[in-house]
């Protein structure tokens, strides 16, 4: 009888640990986002270095799964489907490929490899999922908050946000990547023109004093929304382009 036991139990736990490794091989199709590669011709070359934070997130947002949301209140994530990396990161790394792309800068790059740099750019990443609470196919919103801060003295010159919303063509995993896509696309385009702009053209004591008072006025921070529902309102969110 003890044999018979020790016998079943083998047999369960081989079964079990055969149900780990088909979970653990389910195939998961990776996606990423593009960089931006055309800008304004009339953004202004710059003399100065620029380091890029990782974007600071909520713990649903900071994962390698794609985010959606049923209801304004919750959040879930697509199955066999994943970033090809955390999103904070991919987004990160998109955005120095743009900051790249229009060779308009002396040097950008993470923040985490110790650039000397004469301003430092974080981003907050507050919105990066699709929304199926106004319908199907679902809306996708990325939203990014940035501060712009000198270096050394650590001073905020420049607070914006920029807010992006597209409807996918289709429910379907690689339609809804699309509309990530462009609406990351858009936000980052603004982001790196405001950043360009922003400071003056050459590095602290080599130019006029900042408007420091301009910055610290709350009223002053720039608000930048486009496609996005109000209230219930998903009317006017734009498809994805063809």
């Amino acid at each position: 009888m003890i044999a018979r036991l020790a016998a079943c139990a083998a047999v369960a736990a081989l079964l079990g640990g055969c149900q780990l490794i088909d979970a653990a091989t389910e195939q998961t199709d990776l996606y990423t986002v593009s960089p931006k590669s055309t800008f304004d011709p009339g953004l202004p070359a710059v003399f100065w270095q620029l380091a890029v934070e990782v974007p600071a997130a909520a713990a649903s947002l900071n994962t390698g799964r794609i985010a959606l949301a049923m209801t304004p209140t919750s959040t879930d994530y697509y199955a066999k489907a994943a970033w090809t990396d955390r999103a904070p990161l991919m987004v990160q790394t998109r955005i120095v490929d743009s900051f790249e792309n229009t060779r308009k800068i002396v040097a950008v790059a993470r923040e985490s490899i110790g650039l000397r740099a004469n301003y430092v750019l974080q981003p907050d990443l507050r919105n990066f999922e699709a929304l199926y609470y106004y319908g199907s196919p679902p809306i996708v919103r990325v939203r990014v908050i940035a501060k712009l801060v000198r270096m050394p003295d650590r001073q905020i010159i420049g607070v914006a946000s920029f807010e992006r919303c597209v409807r996918a063509r289709a429910d379907k995993v690689p339609k809804v990547v699309e509309a990530f896509d462009q609406a990351l696309g858009s936000v980052i385009k603004q982001l790196v023109s405001w950043t360009l702009r922003t400071p003056p053209r050459r590095p602290a004591g080599e130019s006029s004093a900042y408007d420091i008072e301009r910055f610290r006025d709350p009223a002053n921070a720039l608000i930048d929304s486009e496609g996005c529902p109000k209230g219930n309102d998903a009317s006017m969110v734009p498809l994805t382009d063809e």
